[in-house]
């Protein structure tokens, strides 16, 4: 079994910064990419942020130069630190990792809960 668990989110004020966290655990043999998604009511899941095991990082263009993903490959944990946070900003945030699990060493995403990040005006 392999499990995603995020923490960090919450209420904040246009302009402020918030940290999100997620922890991968369970049966992982190799962590290839862990990232965060997000999805806004009656919009469809869209990619915020992702770190490669090779340190490569990807960003959504909303989110370049605001946001900053980072991992900690000895606790299998990705960060996401939000600054200068909008409105549109506002949605259920979802921890991905791509990675091969010792189940059958099959490789597939799971998913975090998801955490909820609400900007206000």
């Amino acid at each position: 079994q392999v499990q995603l668990v995020e923490s960090g989110g919450g209420l904040v004020q246009a302009g402020g910064s918030l940290r999100l966290s997620c922890a991968a655990s369970g049966s992982i043999v190799s962590i290839i990419t862990m990232g965060w998604y997000r999805q806004a009511p009656g919009k469809q899941r869209e990619l915020v942020a992702a770190a490669s095991s090779g340190g490569s990082t990807n960003y959504a263009d909303s989110v370049k130069g605001r946001f900053t993903i980072s991992r900690d490959h000895a606790k299998n944990t990705v960060y996401l630190e939000m600054n200068s946070l909008k409105p549109e900003d506002t949605a259920v945030y979802y921890c991905n990792a791509d990675l091969i699990s010792f189940m059958g060493l099959s490789r597939r995403d799971y998913w975090g809960q998801g955490t909820q990040v609400t900007v206000s005006s």
